[in-house]
C-alpha cells in the first residue's frame, strides 16, 4: 500500500513559477502533429482545445443560445500573465486579450479560432479561466462541424467515471473520481473542494486545463489542474491535501482537478460573469 506523508500545516510559502509546465509551444507548426494512435479513437475530441501551453474545451453554459460568442474553459494558470501566474487573491473579469487557439473536430482535425476576451480567471479557491471567442457557436458549427460540451451545473459524485482529454498532447486518460478533498495547497495557492482521481489518470504537464468529461457523455464536470510529481509537501508541482483539522497529506503521483459547477452562481441571465452577484461563490 502506498503511504502518505502526514504533517501539521505550518509551512511558509515561497513563490516560484512552475506548476506542471508544458515542454513546448503546441501551436508552433513544428509541433502541430496530431497523434491518431488507436488508443485515442475511444476518446471524444470534438470541441477539445489546443493552447500553446495547455489544454482546454469549448463549453456551453446551460440555457445559453448558440448564437452567442463561444466560450473556452482552461486553467487560470494557463492564461499567460506577464511575469508569471495570477497571485493568490487575484481575479480577472472581462479583460480584453488576443490569443490564437485551435479546436479539434470529431475526426481530430484542428481548426483555428481566436480568443478576444478573458471573461473570468483566477487561481484562488479554484484554478479556472474562461475565454470568449470572436466566433459564435453557430459559426464554429457551420465552419468546422464542431459542437460544444455542456458545462454541468451540479456537483459531481465519487465513483463517476471520467475521461480527461488533452488538446495539448492529443491524447486522453481514463479513471474515476476517487474523492473530494477539503483543500489542496501548492506553494502559495490553495484550492477548495478539489477532485482527486484514481491512479490510472497519469496526467502530465500540458494536460492542465483539460476537461473532466463524464464517460460516454458530452458533459464536462470539472477541470484538470495539477499533480504531485516528486512526493514533496505543499511545494510547487507537489500539492498536498489539507483536511478540516489542518492536517496535511501528500503522496507522489496523485493527480487532481477542480470543480466547475459553481460558475453558475456568478452568471447573469445573459451569461456574463458578475462576481458581485448575490450568491456568487467564486473569488472576486
Amino acid at each position: 500500500m502506498k503511504s502518505f506523508i502526514v504533517i501539521l500545516l505550518s509551512l511558509s510559502t515561497a513563490v516560484a513559477w512552475a506548476i506542471p509546465q508544458a515542454p513546448f509551444d503546441a501551436l508552433n507548426p513544428s509541433h502541430l502533429k496530431v497523434n491518431v494512435h488507436g488508443e485515442n479513437q475511444d476518446y471524444d475530441f470534438e470541441g477539445i482545445i489546443k493552447l500553446s501551453n495547455c489544454s482546454g474545451s469549448l463549453v456551453l453554459f446551460n440555457g445559453m443560445p448558440t448564437t452567442a460568442k463561444a466560450v473556452v474553459m482552461t486553467n487560470g494558470h494557463c492564461i499567460q500573465k506577464a511575469g508569471g501566474f495570477l497571485s493568490p487573491g487575484e481575479v480577472w473579469v472581462n479583460k480584453n486579450i488576443s490569443r490564437a487557439l485551435k479546436v479539434f473536430d470529431k475526426n481530430m482535425k484542428l481548426h483555428s479560432v481566436q480568443a478576444t476576451k478573458i471573461l473570468y480567471a483566477t487561481m484562488t479557491q479554484t484554478d479556472v479561466a474562461f475565454y470568449e471567442l470572436k466566433e459564435t457557436y453557430d459559426d464554429i458549427a457551420a465552419a468546422f462541424n464542431v459542437t460544444p460540451f455542456a458545462l454541468d451545473g451540479v456537483h459531481p459524485v465519487i465513483g463517476q467515471s471520467i475521461d480527461i482529454v488533452s488538446g495539448y498532447w492529443d491524447r486522453g486518460y481514463r479513471c474515476d473520481i476517487d474523492s473530494f478533498i477539503f483543500a489542496i495547497r501548492e506553494d502559495a495557492w490553495t484550492w477548495s473542494d478539489s477532485i482527486r482521481y484514481t491512479d490510472t489518470c497519469d496526467t502530465i504537464g500540458g494536460t492542465s486545463g483539460s476537461p473532466l468529461i463524464a464517460r460516454t457523455e458530452r458533459r464536462v464536470i470539472g477541470i484538470n489542474n495539477t499533480s504531485n510529481e516528486d512526493g514533496k509537501v505543499c511545494a510547487m508541482n507537489n500539492p498536498c491535501e489539507v483536511n478540516e483539522d489542518g492536517e496535511v497529506f501528500a503522496r507522489q503521483g496523485v493527480r487532481y482537478g477542480q470543480q466547475t459547477f459553481n460558475v453558475y452562481t456568478c452568471l447573469t441571465p445573459d451569461f456574463k460573469f458578475d462576481v458581485t452577484r448575490e450568491g456568487c461563490t467564486l473569488p472576486r
